[in-house]
């Protein structure tokens, strides 16, 4: 087992490079990067400013080479480079061009809300996908199973940028009622309020971020969920199971639960990383929250790159190791794959 960890491990080493690598090279080739972004406001500000065209236009060979040398843009491309895995060896981000801060400490600020969407948005799919597939395999083709399976069809084809819309509309003080608040995470006097009032103010305001996000992401899991369940319940052991007196919620416990928990396990990392980071962009811009989503798209369209090659580095690493987790949880719920054979 050290002998396997040890080695998947080392592997997430060329993963993490050749992530860094390709993103670093579409980089090189993205117009608009940050030294000529600063030279269009500058221009823009000369010529508000009324000094015209010339003074605007001299601006470039006066400061272009001293904005080269504040954004690292004079160094050739591959000591560039080199500088930057050093720095990432090291876990130094380097700094944002954009926000003039560490760029770890500018996601440590922005990860409580990506935190608190992607974490509830993975508990609440499982937690609602897995018992709803289960009751869905016990009653396979009556009214219950066709109504669920058209609702969550109905949830997963609606965007969450569209449910969002239509639930401020509806409940945020859009054009009917005004019962959840819009903006933040917390209230501005969160810190004066009670333990409970606290916690209540918080789930009050991620009410409905949480619901568009939660009922586009449980769609593929109840389905998995509830087609693995009824390929188990058709085998010969339940049959035999059934035999010996158990009736069909022990059956599902005891006997079929372990094995169909494999798929599940199987798509993991995926619906994980899923919650985490996709999708949360529209939804942490619709209701103003300031997240690693929204960061990211900024620092994209501004060509912050410190932060875009940061936030690739950890969003990558945390990929590789929920990966390896899920491959640890597949050998426990299996005990009969081996290590080796887990990585295969």
């Amino acid at each position: 087992m050290l002998a396997y960890l040890l080695k998947r491990v080392l592997l997430m080493v060329p993963t993490l490079l050749g992530a860094l690598t390709l993103t670093f090279v579409v980089i090189q080739f993205v117009p608009g990067g940050p030294v000529e972004q600063a030279l269009a406001e500058a221009r823009a500000s000369r010529s508000a400013d009324g000094e015209g065209y010339r003074a605007a236009r001299d601006i470039d060979a006066k400061q272009v080479e001293e904005l080269k040398r504040l954004y690292g843009f004079d160094k050739p491309v591959g000591q560039r480079y080199l500088d930057m895995l050093v720095q990432f060896a090291r876990f130094d981000l380097g700094q944002s061009f954009m926000h003039h801060q560490d760029v770890w400490t500018l996601i440590k600020s922005k990860l409580p809300v990506s935190m608190s969407l992607g974490l509830w948005t993975f508990v609440l799919s499982y937690l609602i996908s897995v018992p709803l597939g289960m009751a869905k395999a016990r009653r396979e083709g009556t009214r219950f199973d066709t109504a669920t399976t058209l609702l969550v069809l109905v949830g997963y084809a609606i965007p969450g940028f569209v449910l969002g819309v239509l639930l401020i509309v509806l409940f945020a003080g859009g054009t009917f009622l005004d019962w959840f608040p819009l903006r933040g995470l917390v209230s501005d006097d969160w810190a004066s309020l009670s333990w409970p009032a606290r916690i209540t103010d918080y789930l009050w305001h991620l009410t409905l971020p949480l619901t568009c996000m939660v009922i586009g992401s449980f769609a593929v899991t109840t389905l998995l969920t509830r087609n693995t369940f009824v390929e188990e319940l058709r085998k010969q052991y339940v049959m035999v199971a059934r035999a010996k007196g158990l009736s069909p919620g022990q059956v599902l416990r005891r006997h079929v639960l372990r094995n169909a928990l494999i798929p599940l396990v199987t798509g993991f990392p995926s619906a994980f990383v899923g919650a985490f980071f996709a999708g949360s962009v529209l939804i942490e811009t619709l209701f103003s929250l300031d997240g690693l989503g929204l960061l990211g798209f900024e620092a994209v369209q501004r060509r912050d790159y410190p932060v875009v090659l940061g936030s690739l580095y950890l969003f990558t690493l945390i990929g590789l190791v929920v990966k390896l987790v899920s491959d640890l949880l597949y050998v426990w719920v299996d005990p009969r794959v081996q290590f080796g054979a887990a990585q295969r």
